[in-house]
């Protein structure tokens, strides 16, 4: 609820130059982004979405890092026009996928408010996000997957996986952070081959990612159109 109904707000006195429409923001920043990364290093049908990963990191040697399988792209995108979920491990995940980019409507889900959660974590003696990914099990199939948060939900997944669940479409797993980060991105590179299960995903190598570089991912996959 607003507080003060009533209240016209003013616009401060202008001091400082910069450039305050947004359309010309984000024009001038993907131009940006084109000039100063070295788009090369990534597979042509992935350039888009490099570049918004860029945009939700700001990060222009976000390419050194990258590991994106060529198959991820199509894949995905035929899998949310076809209207597959998305499967968020954290709601800041979800919060930052545009609703308005989605071919089909297609239904986001963030489980980690799930009430079950808390208990299957102290049962299982695991992080809330990580049991919060066994309740994707009977919407896996087919869906598109965006971990961006808790390395836990991916090693999770994986062992999910492992195990004989259901196979998602595609696995944007960009988890952030100094304790097992790098090692869960590891393992979804490792993956195919050390189980045979062979998932298109994107991932960055090391310590960065985080949600708003997962989300951007997941806002390309879903439209062609930058």
């Amino acid at each position: 609820m607003n507080p003060m109904p009533d209240y016209r707000p003013r616009r401060p006195n202008r001091r400082y130059a910069y450039v305050d429409r947004g359309a010309a923001i984000y024009l001038d920043s993907f131009a940006t982004i084109r000039r100063e990364a070295d788009l090369s290093k990534v597979p042509a049908n992935a350039e888009k979405l490099v570049v918004r990963m860029i945009h939700g990191s700001g990060q222009v040697d976000l390419t050194d890092d990258l590991v994106i399988d060529p198959r991820l792209v199509p894949t995905a995108r035929a899998a949310l026009e076809a209207g597959a979920p998305i499967l968020c491990d954290a709601t800041m995940v979800a919060r930052g996928v545009t609703r308005s980019r989605l071919p089909a409507g297609n239904e986001v889900i963030c489980t980690l408010d799930d009430p079950r959660v808390p208990g299957l974590a102290e049962e299982w003696g695991t992080t809330r996000t990580a049991a919060a990914v066994s309740l994707w099990e009977p919407c896996l199939e087919g869906a598109v997957v965006a971990i961006g948060n808790a390395p836990t939900a991916l090693f999770h997944l994986l062992e999910l996986l492992a195990d004989g669940a259901p196979r998602p479409a595609a696995i944007v797993g960009c988890p952030v952070g100094f304790i097992g980060a790098a090692e869960s991105k590891q393992a979804l590179q490792d993956f195919a081959r050390d189980h045979g299960i062979d998932i298109p995903f994107v991932t960055v190598r090391g310590r960065r990612g985080g949600s708003a570089m997962t989300s951007s991912a997941i806002n390309a996959l879903a439209q062609e159109a930058e």
